[in-house]
């Protein structure tokens, strides 16, 4: 059975939420995702400072 990945640290910068977390070989990594409905960004980052710059710079690219 697979060991449960659990978010923690969790920080929000505009519609981006970042979040820490341990992959499956015990490295911790900081997940970055646009809540937004239609957006669908994310991105794994090995660095607190490297999620805050993707969430500060991240635009949506939502078509109307």
């Amino acid at each position: 059975m697979p060991a449960r990945d659990f978010f923690h640290s969790l920080l929000r910068i505009g519609p981006v939420q970042i979040g820490t977390h341990r992959d499956r070989n015990g490295r911790t990594k900081h997940t970055a995702v646009c809540t937004n409905d239609q957006c669908g960004w994310s991105a794994d980052y090995s660095s607190q400072t490297a999620a805050q710059l993707a969430a500060r710079t991240h635009h949506c690219r939502l078509t109307d």
